[in-house]
């Protein structure tokens, strides 16, 4: 049986479209994975300041410095570490740290609540940058936990913190969740 060039064409783009289909799935679950453990590590950073409210400074920096080392770690158990991609990921987040700590440290000047919103909403842009690579999955996203956050910052008063931890926390884990079945 042969194949007329129409219908190879036909066939390979049909190939080439399960590929994509099937990068995307693998791109969407280990980053629906990836959130889960940031939101779990948001909600147990939480709970330690309802705990002990003074703990505000080392516990964001441990939790910080656990959520970028698993997902390092998660990256490597799924294999996307090779050809440099571990050390490209690791200067990622040292260009978003940086980039934060500059406006959030030497020039902002915020507040508490102000830094909380404003480090969220920083890596969400990240998602929102991802969106244009990875698909319209990590835009929504983005957006989505953008506009809670803000929300929450503008109108949640006494509750911010409780409501703050809920929106970020469970915001992620529930994309997480949606990023598994895509």
């Amino acid at each position: 049986m042969s194949l007329s060039k129409r219908e190879a064409d036909a066939q390979l783009a049909e190939i080439d479209d399960v590929v994509r289909r099937v990068k995307q799935s693998r791109i969407y679950r280990l980053s629906g994975e990836i959130a889960m453990m940031w939101g779990g590590l948001q909600i147990a950073q939480f709970a330690v300041f309802a705990v002990a409210p003074n703990s505000h400074r080392w516990t964001w920096i441990a939790v910080d410095v656990l959520g970028v080392a698993f997902t390092l770690l998660m990256l490597r158990r799924a294999g996307v570490g090779g050809g440099g991609r571990i050390w490209r990921a690791l200067a990622a987040f040292a260009l978003f740290y940086g980039f934060g700590f500059v406006w959030s440290g030497a020039i902002g000047h915020f507040g508490p609540r102000e830094m909380a919103v404003f480090w969220r909403t920083l890596f969400l842009f990240g998602y929102c940058l991802a969106g244009l690579w990875f698909g319209i999955g990590f835009l929504a996203i983005g957006l989505g936990l953008t506009a809670l956050i803000l929300a929450v910052y503008l109108f949640a008063g006494p509750l911010f913190w409780p409501l703050i931890a809920l929106v970020s926390g469970f915001g992620y884990i529930s994309c997480g969740l949606w990023m598994r079945r895509a």
